[in-house]
């Protein structure tokens, strides 16, 4: 346990220091690209790429790990990072949004191997009796990396506004190198190799119980992007008249606290009773979670269009309770997958999980700039609802089942 211990906190740390610079970049590109004159819409745009080639890596990526092993993956996405911050360092003339969607294709390929690779190793790390454990160290990671994410955009932020875009660029890629070799020297070289070598037809899932609960990912991750992503930015910039630092702390902090949320899901999914060491939550509990998810976006719409109070009240206290009830669900969510996919090719089911979670993402935020467009914000808050109805019926497949006991078939 203490060798899993140390596995465990190297690859939380190279994860951690992926995390900030991924945060960061993001904040970069953004403020950068809307002082050149771009619109909402065109800057996130820009990160269609990063979607897309995440769900194309999740895909291809759980191969690739099964065959060379997670460390090598995790790696992979180290360097690919530094090479997407890399290409970035060139003039700003260069800069155009073909070349920069380019950078940002790179980015996400880098992210979501990094992604993949660090939560498939945790199920190495543990032996199939420590379940509450898996759970818990499942939701430190995945909590911690989204609070990082937030401090990322703040970091970034600040080295526009201090040191310029390009010099910002430089410092983030000398930080990225270090981890990088700290990463290579310490992590074990054969981590997450499988014994079993799949071949190309073994990339998608046989499991009806994988599928399922991918396609809950899904419509869950594509529900909160269709508001987050763009409609909800441009509403604080164009209706209430909010600065861009304002609207980029404000998103900042809201993913800061989400991230703390999903870091102490184990013990608010448990509601006061201790986490047994041999068993986590199962789908019940994703179902039980997931039911009042429906109706919150439902309820801040509502709120907006009768003018209950404020607008910006009714999206300070509907982001905040949206929040812990998504992060709660988007723990979990991790959680079982990482239980349910086999020890032996874990990495196939997961990353086909994660590319069911980018590609929601990705319809998410096309829909949340053309819904927007078309309707405003009230029609994105609508949909994000019918989404989670869709994931919660998803859902209601998945209480019959144990984690631990799929088998690959």
């Amino acid at each position: 346990m203490s060798h899993a211990l140390r596995q465990y906190g190297l690859v939380t740390l190279s994860y951690w220091g992926f995390t900030i610079t991924d945060g960061a970049l993001r904040m970069l590109v953004v403020l950068y690209f809307h002082q050149l004159g771009y619109s909402p819409f065109e800057v996130a745009a820009l990160f269609l790429f990063y979607e897309f080639f995440g769900m194309l890596t999740n895909l291809f990526g759980g191969w690739l790990a099964a065959h060379t092993g997670l460390n090598t993956t995790l790696h992979v996405g180290l360097v690919l990072q530094m090479a997407a911050l890399a290409m970035l360092l060139v003039e700003p003339d260069w800069l155009s949004v073909i070349y920069v969607m380019a950078a940002q294709a790179l980015s996400g390929i880098a992210k979501d191997l990094n992604k993949m690779s660090a939560k498939s190793s945790i199920k190495l790390l543990l032996p199939d009796n420590a379940q509450g454990k898996l759970y818990h160290w499942i939701a430190v990671l995945t909590g911690s990396k989204n609070t990082l994410k937030g401090v990322g955009f703040f970091i970034g932020a600040l080295l526009l506004s201090s040191i310029g875009f390009r010099a910002a660029i430089f410092v983030l890629f000398l930080g990225l190198m270090l981890v990088c070799i700290a990463s290579f020297l310490l992590l074990d070289r054969g981590m997450g190799k499988s014994e079993y070598q799949p071949k190309f037809r073994d990339l998608f899932s046989k499991s009806p119980i994988l599928n399922r609960l991918s396609a809950a990912r899904f419509f869950l991750f594509a529900s909160r992007d269709i508001w987050f992503v763009v409609a909800l930015p441009v509403y604080l910039q164009s209706v209430l008249g909010w600065s861009h630092t304002a609207v980029g702390s404000l998103l900042a902090l809201w993913i800061i606290a989400y991230g703390g949320v999903q870091a102490i899901a184990p013990k608010l999914t448990q509601l006061g009773r201790s986490l047994k060491p041999d068993k986590g939550p199962d789908g019940r509990t994703a179902l039980h979670w997931i039911l009042p998810l429906c109706l919150i976006p439902a309820v801040i719409a509502t709120a907006l269009h009768y003018r209950l109070a404020e607008p910006a009240t009714v999206l300070f206290f509907g982001l905040g309770i949206y929040g812990i009830f998504f992060a709660i669900n988007s723990s979990l969510h991790s959680y079982l997958i990482v239980a349910y996919a086999q020890r032996d090719g874990v990495s196939l089911d997961v990353g086909f999980y994660y590319m069911a979670n980018a590609g929601g993402r990705l319809v998410g935020s096309l829909l949340s700039g053309l819904i927007y467009q078309w309707q405003g914000l009230e029609a994105c808050l609508l949909l994000a609802s019918g989404f989670v109805v869709m994931a919660s019926l998803l859902s209601t497949r998945l209480t019959a089942q144990q984690p631990h006991h799929y088998e690959r078939v």
